[in-house]
């Protein structure tokens, strides 16, 4: 459980009010509705009726609880939409940082090309974050920032929103993606402007990680093979590389190297092979996703050092 945060952006009061109006008359309802239920179980109790008697219709009631329920939804109806508009009303010049969910992991990437596992603010700045998700259905959820919206494969959906306060925040995914979707986290650090413009300088574009990890990582394959060693929903990527994989094959249990031919065919028809240990169908064909080229550079980086 997470402790309730006050709201720390710009977003928090519309979104505060509606959910304690909404509190406030659902509360009403349930002690209301009880007392009522319990003064009806003591008034018509057989023991004072026992004789049952014949009820006739009151048009007062009808007309009450049709129209009071009715205001009480338009109520609800003004409330929601006044927080819910500026949440879709991005002003001019919001800082835009890209949103990559996949299982099980969000990726935050700057204008500049620097990427990070967490998402780093500046105080009072307004950004926009526009999300894409790699394989399933994710939502990204910042409670404190009162704000939540779906990642959607093959579209891209957006947020935006202000940090008012300096701090550490819980980023996390609210929509069931899998086995490992309770450990889809992250933090969102909202720092002061010049700290902030500080840490997002701190990047030389040169200095860039082994091409065949980055393609890996951008398609989501680190959400389900580790880099070291332990054990996932797949195999680890570590020392990987030429390894005896104990495999079935049209039912028949054999084992093979894990060459180039063998890597090669995993990411292209990953269910003709089964790994012992591991469930079938679990891993999609990258076939129409990546290249032959990309599939070359991640097996150079799996026949590096760094991997062995």
């Amino acid at each position: 459980m997470y402790p309730i945060t006050p709201g720390v952006s710009n977003l928090a009061e519309g979104v505060d009010k509606t959910f304690m109006i909404l509190f406030a008359i659902s509360l009403f309802f349930l002690i209301g509705i009880t007392i009522v239920m319990l003064w009806f179980v003591y008034k018509y109790h057989k023991k004072r009726h026992p004789v049952p008697s014949k009820s006739k219709g009151n048009n007062t009631l009808e007309v009450i609880w049709i129209v009071f329920p009715t205001i009480i939804v338009l109520i609800l109806f003004y409330y929601g939409w006044i927080g819910f508009k500026p949440m879709r009303d991005v002003p001019e010049g919001a800082r835009e940082v890209k949103v990559i969910g996949y299982m099980w992991d969000w990726d935050f990437e700057y204008e500049n090309g620097k990427r990070s596992k967490d998402l780093y603010l500046a105080k009072d700045e307004p950004v926009k974050l526009n999300m894409v998700s790699l394989d399933v259905i994710h939502s990204l959820y910042i409670p404190a920032f009162r704000v939540k919206e779906d990642v959607v494969p093959g579209q891209t959906n957006f947020m935006w929103f202000i940090p008012s306060q300096v701090g550490q925040y819980e980023v996390l995914c609210a929509e069931y993606c899998g086995l490992r979707h309770s450990f889809m986290d992250a933090k969102a650090y909202v720092m002061e402007p010049e700290e902030f413009q500080s840490w997002l300088a701190d990047f030389d574009p040169e200095e860039t990680e082994h091409k065949g990890l980055i393609i890996v990582r951008n398609n989501a394959c680190t959400g389900c093979h580790s880099l070291d060693g332990s054990k996932l929903v797949g195999s680890t990527f570590k020392g990987l590389y030429n390894a005896d994989r104990n495999v079935t094959e049209d039912g028949k249990q054999i084992t093979v190297k894990a060459d180039d031919e063998y890597l090669l065919e995993s990411i292209y028809e990953p269910n003709r092979k089964l790994v012992e240990g591991y469930p079938a169908n679990v891993m999609q064909s990258y076939r129409k996703i990546i290249t032959d080229e990309d599939v070359m550079h991640i097996i150079d980086w799996l026949k590096s050092e760094e991997m062995r």
